[in-house]
């Protein structure tokens, strides 16, 4: 049987502002969404100063959103929302037993069933995730001729993983999937696209996920708080299987530590704060993540 989990979590982003904002909107992806192994997540979002407006309804993909308008002049904007999420890890299907991803591929190609036609719409370029021959390159060189679809998946997440280095310097949110192939350098993010794009580039359905990772102190220290982090990741669709979370950035399959806010085709659908704002000059950003297992 399966050992629950029960997160708490504390999500803090500050703005600073060289100068006042007369006025702001914004839209945010701060409220954990339900999965099968997080059934009933609770979520408070606390936000200063306090807005106008704020208007709270559920995306086209199923993830819990916020809406908020700010008229009240400001040079500092606070986002505190804390999580309560009881988590029951889900075992990872045998990667050897699954589909072939040529059937899965033909699967979506014509979708018959709820599960492949919802997964379709995961299968096509976005904003952040192009197609094209050297995505497709990269994805081949592990999915081999009639090669179960999960063994595949895991394999091109391990090649991305031993391939590019983890650098927080090297790119920007902006920075395209091509630079970041180019640079074999990046963060989560950047991995996250990529894997998207090999994925998609043959046929395949994968969708990008945010969330949280919770970090574990090396033996013999203390954990710090604050030093989690909100994180990405993908989820390839498996056929029979279902979606199986993958994370490029630590080679693994997503585990008991992975805990998902929200979905979409890329990180311009799930994005933690967006929006719009008069004035403000200069600004500098901090968030702050800590996870606890309680």
């Amino acid at each position: 049987m399966s050992r629950m989990l029960d997160y708490r979590i504390h999500h803090r982003t500050v703005y600073r502002y060289s100068e006042a904002v007369t006025f702001c909107q914004n839209l945010t992806h701060l409220t954990a969404r339900g999965t099968p192994s997080q059934p009933e997540p609770q979520s408070y979002l606390r936000i200063h100063p306090e807005p106008e407006v704020i208007d709270r309804h559920t995306d086209g993909f199923g993830n819990p959103i916020e809406f908020f308008s700010l008229d009240e002049p400001h040079r500092e904007l606070t986002l505190d929302v804390t999580h309560r999420i009881p988590l029951t890890p889900i075992s990872l299907p045998d990667p050897a037993s699954t589909t072939s991803w040529e059937l899965v591929r033909q699967e979506l190609t014509a979708p018959r069933h709820a599960a492949a036609l919802d997964a379709r719409q995961f299968g096509f370029a976005s904003r952040y995730v192009p197609l094209g021959a050297e995505y497709e390159q990269l994805a081949l060189r592990a999915f081999t001729p009639h090669r179960p679809i999960l063994e595949a998946a895991l394999e091109l997440t391990h090649q991305i993983y031993a391939q590019f280095t983890y650098d927080p310097r090297a790119t920007t949110i902006t920075t395209p999937v091509a630079e970041v192939l180019k640079l074999r350098r990046g963060v989560c993010q950047d991995f996250a696209h990529l894997q998207l794009a090999a994925l998609r580039s043959i046929g395949l359905s994968a969708r990008y996920v945010s969330g949280y990772l919770a970090t574990k102190p090396p033996p013999g220290k203390e954990r710090l708080v604050g030093a989690d982090a909100t994180h990405a990741w993908i989820a390839v669709y498996c056929g029979e299987a279902g979606w199986v979370g993958l994370d490029p950035t630590n080679d693994m399959a997503e585990s008991e530590r992975h805990i998902v806010l929200a979905w979409g085709r890329d990180y311009d659908e799930v994005s933690p704060v967006k929006g719009v704002i008069l004035g403000g000059g200069q600004h500098t950003l901090h968030v702050t993540v800590d996870a606890v297992a309680v």
